[in-house]
């Protein structure tokens, strides 16, 4: 199996419930046309995926692609610090979904299997002071919505609907169903 992500989250999760993969990730344009988030996503998802699967005739190959949608707008990583606050400050007393897309490959047994996830997220009511101590950690430049729920961004949460890791980047509990369908077992779990 193969990760076509340079995500350490996405790798993180996968390892912590026992995947065996390797890490080959390829650069893709990651541009589409799609207006609604969730086929937005299974289309960038399945271009990182297809992408390494041509050299990979044989492997599974897993990719995955993220994003944060309030008032109808995809908001994704955020360009400079300044863009991270506007977001932040947007973002601050009011709720917005975080879709991840999917897809899982292998083009030897001719498999293309896609979903998306969707959590929604509330955020509390936070102060200037707040956001500009957020931005000064660093943690929200590489991240589609400006914060991570699994660092210090956990802070500015009030709840959350949905799966956690989905917020995260990677739908772990879906992404092992989908996995169970077509025959593939988790060792720990299989010994029970």
């Amino acid at each position: 199996m193969i990760l076509a992500s340079k995500s350490p989250r996405r790798k993180e999760i996968l390892e912590e419930f026992g995947f065996k993969f390797k890490v080959e990730a390829k650069e893709t344009l990651e541009k589409s046309e799609k207006e609604d988030p969730k086929d937005f996503v299974m289309e960038i998802a399945l271009e990182k995926a297809m992408a390494v699967a041509e050299e990979n005739y044989e492997e599974w190959i897993i990719a995955a692609d993220t994003v944060v949608v309030h008032n109808n707008k995809i908001l994704g990583k955020p360009k400079n610090e300044e863009e991270a606050r506007a977001v932040l400050k947007s973002l601050s007393s009011h709720s917005h979904e975080v879709y991840t897309g999917v897809a899982i490959v292998n083009k030897q047994k001719n498999m293309n299997i896609t979903f998306t996830e969707l959590t929604k997220v509330y955020f509390k009511n936070i102060s200037d002071q707040e956001i500009n101590w957020y931005v000064e950690t660093k943690e929200p430049l590489d991240k589609a919505g400006s914060y991570g729920i699994q660092g210090k961004g956990s802070v500015l949460i009030e709840k959350i609907e949905g799966d956690f890791y989905n917020v995260m980047g990677f739908p772990i509990s879906k992404f092992y169903e989908e996995m169970k369908k077509i025959g593939f077992k988790l060792k720990e779990i299989d010994k029970y």
